[in-house]
């Protein structure tokens, strides 16, 4: 297994949820963090917060310039390596198939594969001369089917073809891909796309708990773990590993 002391990360979204939880556990098990959000104040809270392990870097994947930026700050913060890139910026558009706006759903698949897509590129040759890993977050979307989430839900199905896809063309070079498929786990999502108010979100995924085979819904540490074991596995790519409490079985709650 890789060691993980000193490891340099870059994770996107790292303001709240999936990836605030990754930057709190990288960091805490010794790793070199750089995170990034779209809300400048957040970001900077979570990274002082987490403390000198972690620095914060303000900006959209979905901007060129403020994808230069990430890079070469994670690359400053890690010593001159980047060894892990976390693609977990993420939004969320949902309705009826014909209630939907074209630039809306555009506005996803920017942010949500073009993106990450775009950054691996950028960071590629660092990648290389680390040995490092892509890592990207898949979604329950992809196995059970929830009506009005069309937009959404065929972002993450990219996501998980794409991890296989790059681990294809980048293994030659050392890179490892990977990507998680995390269960209900309770994030600002819903509430920052104005769906629902955060009490309306922890009610709905409360209620999603009977649908979990261990009957609750997972933690962002979770997850997290489940990218510590990704990022050290040196013979793992190409790999979606389910972190879902059984919600992608399909068989209770249905």
């Amino acid at each position: 297994m890789k060691p993980i002391e000193g490891m340099s990360l870059l994770i996107t979204g790292g303001g709240s949820g999936i990836g605030r939880g990754a930057a709190e556990h990288f960091a805490a098990v010794g790793g070199f963090v750089t995170i990034t959000g779209r809300r400048a104040g957040k970001v900077r809270e979570v990274a002082d917060q987490i403390g000198e392990r972690c620095r914060a870097v303000p900006g959209d994947v979905t901007v060129a310039g403020d994808r230069r930026r990430m890079i070469s700050a994670a690359l400053e913060h890690g010593g001159g390596r980047l060894e892990v890139l976390i693609n977990n910026a993420a939004n969320m558009y949902r309705g009826p198939i014909d209630s939907l706006e074209e630039d809306k759903i555009l506005e996803v698949f920017h942010t949500n594969v073009v993106g990450g897509m775009m950054l691996c590129g950028l960071a590629k040759r660092h990648l290389a001369a680390s040995g490092g890993c892509v890592l990207f977050v898949g979604s329950a979307h992809t196995k059970r089917c929830f009506p009005g989430a069309s937009p959404y839900a065929a972002t993450k199905g990219a996501i998980e073809t794409l991890t296989g896809v790059l681990a294809a063309e980048l293994g030659g070079e050392g890179i490892r891909v990977g990507c998680v498929r995390p269960g209900a786990v309770f994030t600002e999502i819903n509430q920052r796309a104005g769906i629902m108010t955060d009490t309306e979100a922890e009610r709905r995924l409360t209620d999603m708990a009977p649908a979990h085979a261990l009957g609750r819904i997972g933690t962002a540490q979770e997850v997290a773990e489940a990218f510590e074991y990704l990022a050290r596995a040196e013979w793992a790519t190409g790999e979606v590993l389910v972190v879902d409490g059984g919600l992608g079985l399909g068989t209770i709650g249905a």
